[in-house]
């Protein structure tokens, strides 16, 4: 037979005054209110959509470069753990240097050039003159049009036989310019054509930044004896410097990756002389008989690496000038 012992309750010790402390209460779960509920909801399908369109590429893009891959592989999922090893394939390679220097300098000179001919367009719109509405909206044509009709209208107009850039430099007594087929001017054709493209997105963000800057502060300068350059480097620039480095940094996110305009004026030539990071990842991923999976991989790591970089840069830059 057995006994059962039972371990009285022991009740806390009374303090120096007699009086016995109270026990502590029992943390209670808190039911989420309708309020939590509702915000989960909202953010689940953006959460949802970036895993499946962003995270899980990009991880796919890492894994892709860390192996070696072929196409047998690439079908059975069965490629072997390399490393670092295509990354080194890319950085010994010779066509390395070059590309980044085209890439460096394909992207550089658009962002320059996009981004003083939108403020000038914007500054220039917001006169407020008669049709500035109708001629503002017919600027957006270049960023309305698929790439693919643009790249091809700008391959004809340069075109070294037929182009009507060749046409009018005939007519002022110029000879014809191999704009596509030579080495020396494949890269400035290619940058031409994406600077028209770019143009009227940098229009709309910096006009739309000129909207925000009070009329007071020019009529106030005005009575000072400021003339129009006074105003547009004392009050335009300096009040317009956000809106200014949010348009350049989604500038060099979308220049960095531009694919489709050069591959199809030049196809990264001749010679390689309009190769930048973006075609060259896709010639050596799709564009050889035997493709490199890994490495075209891991040059498309490096524009990631770059674009998150400068973007870490612009969030420690405007952290830095936000009122503590």
């Amino acid at each position: 037979m057995s006994h059962t012992t039972q371990v009285p309750h022991r009740r806390p010790a009374p303090g120096p005054s007699g009086a016995v402390p109270a026990e502590p209460p029992r943390a209670r779960r808190r039911r989420p209110t309708s309020q939590q509920l509702a915000a989960w909801a909202f953010l689940a399908p953006v959460a949802l959509y970036l895993a499946l369109f962003y995270a899980y590429p990009l991880y796919r893009n890492v894994d892709l470069s860390l192996r070696d891959y072929t196409v047998r592989s690439f079908v059975q999922g069965d490629a072997p753990f390399t490393g670092l090893e295509n990354y080194r394939k890319v950085f010994d390679d010779p066509a390395f240097g070059p590309a980044l220097t085209h890439t460096i300098v394909f992207t550089a000179v658009c962002l320059v050039f996009q981004y003083a001919i939108g403020l000038a367009l914007a500054v220039f719109f917001n006169q407020h003159f008669r049709l500035s509405a109708t001629l503002r909206a017919l600027f957006l044509v270049p960023w309305l049009l698929p790439l693919i009709v643009s790249a091809s209208t700008w391959s004809w107009m340069l075109n070294s036989d037929s182009g009507i850039v060749n046409a009018l430099l005939g007519a002022v007594g110029i000879g014809p310019v191999n704009w596509l087929t030579s080495p020396d001017w494949s890269l400035t054709s290619v940058i031409i054509a994406n600077i028209w493209i770019g143009v009227p997105f940098n229009l709309v963000l910096l006009y739309s930044g000129l909207q925000s800057i009070p009329a007071s502060l020019y009529e106030a300068s005005a009575l000072d004896g400021a003339g129009p350059w006074r105003r547009f480097w004392s009050i335009t620039f300096p009040l317009l410097r956000p809106v200014s480095a949010i348009t350049l940094l989604l500038g060099l996110v979308y220049t960095l990756k531009v694919f489709d305009i050069i591959w199809i004026m030049t196809k990264g030539g001749p010679a390689d002389s309009s190769t930048t990071f973006a075609t060259w990842s896709y010639r050596l991923g799709f564009g050889n008989l035997l493709p490199a999976f890994g490495p075209g991989a891991a040059v498309g790591n490096l524009l990631v690496v770059a674009a998150l970089v400068f973007g870490l840069v612009y969030l420690r830059v405007q952290r830095k000038q936000a009122p503590a």
